[in-house]
């Protein structure tokens, strides 16, 4: 799992297996990843929790990779040694999915940092809208001061009793 946007971008996450028995607890974790052979048939409970950060709401990827890949060569019996070609194609494979787990890992990145742009750029169009009606308030204010200054005042004078 990894947290993408949110807080100080950390959860806590926990795993419980059929019986209630916690397998995985981890306390205010940006990312991290456990492996496990479920040795009990039954519904596997994951938990991740904001408690300690309630007013952030906060995204989070997880991926479950369950079960053994299917073989490359299911027609091939195991008991024969794999030709060259056979051998060449299963590290192939082995390398390619390093490569899809580092895409992912690149691309949460990347999700992360957008988020982050995006929450800095929200903020800054509404410093600058701030700062333009401060400009536009403060100069009509000193327009009306200086047109204050140059214009006559008027005294009225009224008689009485005359």
């Amino acid at each position: 799992f990894q947290v993408i946007t949110g807080g100080h971008y950390d959860v806590d996450c926990r795993l419980e297996d059929p019986e209630g028995v916690v397998l995985y607890k981890e306390m205010k974790k940006q990312y991290d990843s456990f492996t496990f052979t479920a040795s009990r048939n039954g519904t596997y409970k994951f938990c991740f929790s904001n408690e300690f950060s309630t007013f952030t709401h906060k995204t989070v990827y997880f991926d479950f990779q369950v079960g053994e890949d299917p073989p490359l060569f299911p027609s091939e019996n195991r008991v024969t040694a794999l030709t060259q070609m056979e051998s060449a194609c299963v590290s192939i494979h082995e390398a390619l999915k390093s490569v899809i787990d580092y895409q992912t890992h690149f691309r949460l990145r990347e999700a992360q940092g957008r988020s982050r742009a995006e929450d800095l750029n929200t903020r800054v169009a509404y410093w600058s809208i701030g700062e333009a009606i401060i400009l536009l308030v403060v100069s009509i204010g000193q327009v009306f001061l200086l047109k204050s200054f140059f214009s006559d005042k008027r005294t009225t004078t009224t008689r009485v009793g005359s």
